[in-house]
């Protein structure tokens, strides 16, 4: 492999880990929980459970597999690897759609926290255009960045968190006599779908496995390490949310957090939630455009998208153009779709992207193994169910995008753009 293929092995363990936290401790722990409150009232708190539990299942078995594939790429390639070309296709094709809607969703929710009314797009697009420079011009800058976000993130976090307590938490007295599960379970579900968008990130340490040192004991222990850590402050900042507005309140509010500071009589802390949930979502999108890139680069390398999105820069060594065209498709997303939308198709795209993982997982053999099948059997049924809790249109668009990807391919594959056969996987 010539000196432009590759991407250099720069990130240690703490880098990872950062990655990780900064992908999913982002704008879906300031939002979230609304939508999951609206679904679910006092029974969110399962549904959290549920998607900690889905998304512990997923990343174990990403951790698995990323162990023996250390490559960028993620469940592309070990979709490819252990199942088969068009496995792989439907796992790298269902995260770009997936993950580029969330980029817009990221993008759109920092907007709302800092720009003036009626500037809201123009400067999300600012956003994305400066993060995607930032992952041009090399990855070691994108961890350093993550780490600031990271630690702003948990600094407003925190004040929020001993706001709450303040307020002697009432509202956990409506929890108790079947409380919990008043939303039935076709709302925990929906209400643990909701959530699970906001947990989503750890696999973007498993799709940079050609930039991480040691990445066959680095991803694994940064996956499980990121993952564990984010579980604990969503259930932490959940339990205050309730504590402080009860359900209602949550359900009737975009921002929860601001609003538990202001029910606390903290208004002064207001300004820091902002910051905090500005510096979240930029926190998310920074990671997302890097692992997005890195899978494009993959597709392109095999021929699933066209082969000049695998140019590596000679000096930066990332996928430049691979981000300059994510870059564009998401500042379009960002103009011309709404909030919820995004939401609703990103975490399509994702469910199903782990799903593939899951089943990827599940047929390695014992000497590879790291976790018992049941935990990816367990995790491939969680993806499937919250799949169909989401709502119908972003189903209905989802298959739709899914279809053209598809169709892409076969007339590709027709017209001979690359041969069926490849070195790097089963047919």
């Amino acid at each position: 492999m010539s000196t432009n293929t590759a991407l250099a092995r720069r990130l240690r363990l703490s880098d990872a880990v950062f990655i990780g936290l900064g992908s999913m401790i982002g704008a879906g722990i300031f939002a979230a929980f609304t939508p999951a409150a609206q679904a679910a009232g006092n029974g969110l708190l399962v549904g959290l459970v549920v998607a900690a539990l889905v998304a512990f299942c997923n990343a174990s078995s990403s951790a698995q597999l990323a162990a023996v594939y250390p490559t960028s790429g993620g469940t592309y390639v070990y979709g490819r690897m252990q199942l088969g070309q068009w496995w792989g296709f439907f796992a790298g094709w269902s995260f770009v759609i997936g993950k580029t809607a969330s980029c817009a969703a990221m993008a759109l929710t920092f907007a709302a926290y800092v720009a003036p009314a009626g500037w809201e797009r123009p400067v999300a697009v600012a956003a994305v255009l400066a993060l995607a420079a930032v992952n041009y011009f090399g990855v070691t800058r994108t961890a350093t960045l993550t780490r600031i976000v990271v630690v702003v993130v948990l600094v407003a976090l925190a004040v929020a968190v001993t706001a709450g307590v303040s307020t002697g938490l009432p509202g956990l007295a409506s929890i108790g006599g079947g409380g919990l599960v008043s939303g039935g379970a076709y709302g925990i579900l929906q209400s643990a779908g909701l959530i699970f968008f906001a947990f989503a990130g750890y696999a973007r340490v498993a799709t940079m496995g050609e930039e991480v040192r040691d990445p066959a004991r680095t991803i694994p222990r940064a996956i499980t390490i990121a993952l564990s850590i984010t579980a604990v402050i969503y259930l932490v900042v959940a339990v205050i949310e309730l504590g402080t507005l009860g359900a209602r309140g949550i359900a009737g509010t975009a921002t929860p957090l601001t609003s538990v500071v202001a029910e606390s009589g903290w208004a002064w802390a207001e300004p820091v939630l902002r910051v905090g949930a500005a510096a979240a979502a930029l926190g998310a999108l920074l990671g997302l455009i890097a692992g997005i890139g890195r899978t494009t680069l993959a597709m392109a390398r095999e021929g699933d998208l066209p082969r000049w999105l695998a140019a590596i820069h000679p000096r930066f060594l990332v996928p430049h153009r691979a981000e300059i065209v994510l870059a564009v498709i998401i500042s379009v997303l960002v103009i011309t779709v709404d909030l919820r939308g995004a939401i609703g198709f990103s975490s399509f795209g994702v469910l199903l992207y782990y799903f593939v993982a899951n089943i990827a997982a599940f047929t390695q053999g014992k000497a590879v193994r790291r976790y018992p099948r049941v935990v990816q059997g367990a995790g491939a049924l969680g993806c499937a169910v919250l799949v169909i809790t989401l709502p119908v249109v972003a189903i209905i668009v989802g298959v739709g995008v899914l279809v053209v990807g598809v169709a892409y391919r076969l007339i590709s594959h027709r017209l001979g753009s690359r041969p069926w056969h490849t070195s790097t996987g089963p047919i």
